[in-house]
C-alpha cells in the first residue's frame, strides 16, 4: 500500500472525552472515530488491525476443528423468552419491536440462537461433537459507555459454542478450546495470563479468563510467581491461617471510641494494628411467594478482618446466602439496636445467622463494635466471649502475600484486561430450550455445551494499554496495521531516493510483507511523528545523503535510535528484526 492511496488522519491532541491511553491514542492515530456514545466508526487504519486479529482467531479456530457460521444481529425475542433471559437480563439487553408489533433483541451474545440451530440440526450422537463459531457485531446497552473500545456499546466478538454428548466429551472439547486460545494469544505477541475464573451459578472448575497484563487494567489478577497458579480475584481462594489460634491474653472490655466508626479510625485511636479489628457486614435474604411478594426475611452477620474486603462471589456461594442483598438501616437497627459503624456480634437485640471468615475464626483478642454509638469492644475471644462460629467460610478477597492455594509460595497481584473467556456451560441452555440428541439406545439426552469468547475490538485497545510510550502506540508485529513503513526523504526531489524506495517496496511486497510506502512528500519530522503515533513496528528511512554512503536507516519502534544498514542488506536486517 502507498500512503497517497490510503487514508491517514492523525490528531495532535486527543478529544476531551478520551480518558484512558488506548482511547486517546486510537482517536489521535485515526483508528476509530466516535459516532455516538459507545459507538465508533472503525477507520481504515483501525480496521486493518481488527482484520489481523480476526485472521489469527479464524485460523486457530479452524485448526481446532470449529466450524464458522454467522448468526443474526437482530434475534427474535421468543428464543430469549424460552431461557428467561429476555426478562432477566435487564436494561443492557436492547429490545426492539418491528412494524408488526413483534419483539426482537439486538444480540449481546448468541447462546439462544446457536442452541436453536443445534436442536434442529444435531439429532444423533453420531453428529457429535460439534463446535460452531462466529465473528459478529454485538450490542450491549451500557449505562455508562467509556474508555473507547474498552467498554463500548457496539463491538465485535468471536463467540464459539461446543456441543457434546456427555460431560467427559464436553470437558475434552473445553480443553481443545483452551489450548487453541493459548495459541491465539501467543500469536498476538502480547503478555497475558490465563486465569481460573468463577463459573457462577453453573458451578464446576472449567472457566478461564485470558487477561492482557496492563497497569491500567480493570481486573485484579492473582498469581503465584513460583508456580503456574493464576486466578481472577473472584476465584482466588484465601487459605485458612496455619497453626492453632493464639490463646486469649486480654479481658473483654467496652472501650470508648467517640466518632470513630471505621476499623481504620478505631485502630488508630487505640494504637492497634488494623489486623486486630473485625468489621461487621449485615446482609439479608428474602423468601418470596409465587406472586413475587416477600414472605420472610433472614438477616445475616458476616465478620471479616478490618483490613480485608468482602468477595461477593464467594459470599453468594455460602449456603443460604444465594442472591443476598445488603440489609436496610431499619433491619440493622432492629437486630443490633444501633446504627451502622458500631456493630458487632455481642449483645444483639434479635438472633441472626452468623458467618465468619476463615481469618477471623483464627483470631484472638480482637476488636469489634459494641452495638452502641461511640463504643467498641476490645479483647474479644471465641469460646470465652462468643460461641465457636457455626459457619466458617472463605469470604474475602486475597491480598498480596497470602499463601498460594497450591502450596508453592506467596500470592502476587497485577492488573489485567479481560479479552477472552472459555467456559463450560453444561445443560443450562439445552434443557431450557429442549435441545436433545438421540443416544445409542435411541433415547433423547440434553446436549452438553461450552462457550468461548474473544473480544475482537477490545483486544487492540488492550494491546495499546500494554504497548505504548509518550510518542504513541507500539504494535506487536502480528496485529500492526502495517508491519513496515518506508519513509523516503525528499522522494519528490530525488530520483535516487524514489528509485531506492520503490525497489525496496517492491521487494518487500514480493516477500509477502505488509509494507507501506509513505509517498506523501511530508517533512521528515511530521512523517516520523505520524508513524510513531500509529505505531508501525519497523521503519526504514531512505535519504539522499545516506544513499551516497550506500546505507539506509532502520529503526524499530522500541529502539532509541536508528541503525545504519547497507542498502543491499536492508531486507535481511528487517527480516531478522521481525523474527525477534
Amino acid at each position: 500500500m502507498k500512503a497517497s492511496q490510503f487514508f491517514i488522519s492523525t490528531l495532535k491532541e486527543a478529544p476531551a472525552d478520551a480518558e484512558v491511553v488506548s482511547h486517546k491514542l486510537m482517536m489521535r492515530a485515526g483508528l476509530i472515530k466516535k459516532l455516538g456514545a459507545g459507538i465508533y466508526n472503525y477507520m481504515p487504519m483501525g480496521l486493518r488491525v481488527i482484520r489481523k486479529v480476526e485472521a489469527i482467531v479464524r485460523e486457530e479456530m479452524n485448526r481446532a476443528g470449529a466450524v464458522e457460521c454467522a448468526m443474526p444481529v437482530i434475534q427474535p425475542a421468543e428464543l430469549w423468552q424460552e431461557t428467561g433471559r429476555f426478562e432477566k437480563m435487564g436494561p443492557e439487553l436492547l429490545r426492539i419491536r418491528d412494524r408488526h408489533g413483534r419483539d426482537f433483541v439486538v444480540q449481546p451474545t448468541s447462546e439462544e440462537v446457536v442452541t436453536d440451530i443445534a436442536r434442529q440440526e444435531l439429532r444423533s450422537y453420531k453428529q457429535l461433537p460439534k463446535n460452531f463459531y462466529q465473528i459478529q457485531t454485538k450490542f450491549r446497552d451500557e449505562r455508562r459507555p467509556r474508555f473507547g473500545l474498552m467498554r463500548g456499546r457496539e463491538f465485535i466478538m468471536k463467540d464459539a459454542y461446543s456441543f457434546d454428548r456427555d460431560q467427559t466429551s464436553a470437558k475434552a472439547s473445553y480443553q481443545v478450546m483452551a489450548a487453541a486460545y493459548r495459541r491465539i494469544f501467543d500469536r498476538f505477541g502480547l503478555t497475558y495470563r490465563a486465569v481460573a475464573a468463577d463459573s457462577g451459578a453453573i458451578g464446576g472448575d472449567l472457566s478461564e479468563e485470558f487477561q492482557v497484563i496492563a497497569a491500567t487494567g480493570e481486573d485484579a489478577i492473582v498469581y503465584c510467581p513460583g508456580s503456574d497458579y493464576a486466578a481472577n480475584m473472584e476465584k482466588a481462594e484465601a487459605l485458612a491461617p496455619q497453626g492453632p489460634r493464639a490463646a486469649a491474653a486480654q479481658g473483654l472490655a467496652k472501650t470508648p471510641t467517640p466518632g470513630k466508626s471505621t476499623c481504620a479510625d478505631v485502630a488508630d485511636l487505640l494504637g492497634l494494628p488494623l489486623q486486630r479489628t473485625v468489621k461487621s457486614l449485615v446482609l439479608a435474604t428474602d423468601t418470596t411467594n409465587e406472586q413475587g411478594e416477600i414472605v420472610k426475611t433472614q438477616v445475616w452477620l458476616l465478620l471479616l478482618r478490618g483490613d480485608h474486603d468482602m468477595n461477593e462471589i464467594k459470599v453468594n456461594k455460602v449456603p443460604g446466602l444465594e442472591n443476598f442483598r445488603f440489609a436496610t438501616v431499619a433491619e440493622i437497627e432492629d437486630h443490633f439496636g444501633c446504627k451502622p459503624g458500631y456493630l458487632g456480634p455481642i449483645g444483639l437485640k434479635k438472633p441472626l445467622k452468623l458467618v465468619v471468615d476463615r481469618e477471623v475464626a483464627a483470631m484472638a483478642d480482637w476488636v469489634c463494635g459494641a452495638n452502641e454509638v461511640d463504643f467498641h469492644i476490645t479483647g474479644v475471644n471465641w469460646g470465652r466471649d462468643l460461641p465457636e462460629p457455626d459457619v466458617v467460610a472463605d469470604l474475602r478477597n486475597v491480598v498480596a502475600g497470602d499463601l498460594s492455594p497450591d502450596g508453592k509460595g506467596e500470592l502476587a497481584i497485577e492488573r489485567g484486561i479481560e479479552v477472552g473467556h472459555v467456559f463450560y456451560l453444561g445443560t443450562k441452555y439445552s434443557r431450557a430450550m429442549n435441545a436433545t440428541f438421540l443416544d445409542e439406545n435411541g433415547k433423547p439426552q440434553p446436549l452438553e455445551m461450552g462457550c468461548y469468547g474473544i473480544g475482537i475490538t477490545r483486544l487492540p485497545a488492550a494491546a495499546i494499554e500494554q504497548n505504548h510510550d509518550e510518542r504513541g502506540i507500539i504494535w506487536p508485529d502480528a496485529i500492526a496495521p502495517f508491519t513496515v513503513v518506508i519513509c523516503p526523504i525528499g522522494m519528490d526531489r530525488s530520483e535516487e531516493v524514489k528509485a531506492a524506495a520503490e525497489k525496496l517496496y517492491a521487494e518487500m511486497l514480493a516477500q509477502g510483507v505488509d509494507v507501506l510506502l509513505d509517498d506523501r512528500g511530508e517533512r521528515p519530522g511530521a512523517m516520523f511523528a505520524d508513524w510513531e503515533l500509529i505505531g508501525v513496528p519497523h521503519r526504514v528511512t531512505i535519504g539522499d545523503k545516506s544513499l551516497k554512503d550506500g546505507v539506509v536507516e532502520y529503526q524499530h519502534r522500541r529502539d532509541a535510535a536508528a541503525t545504519k544498514v547497507a542498502v543491499a542488506d536492508v531486507w535481511a536486517h528487517v527480516k531478522g528484526r521481525m523474527a525477534v
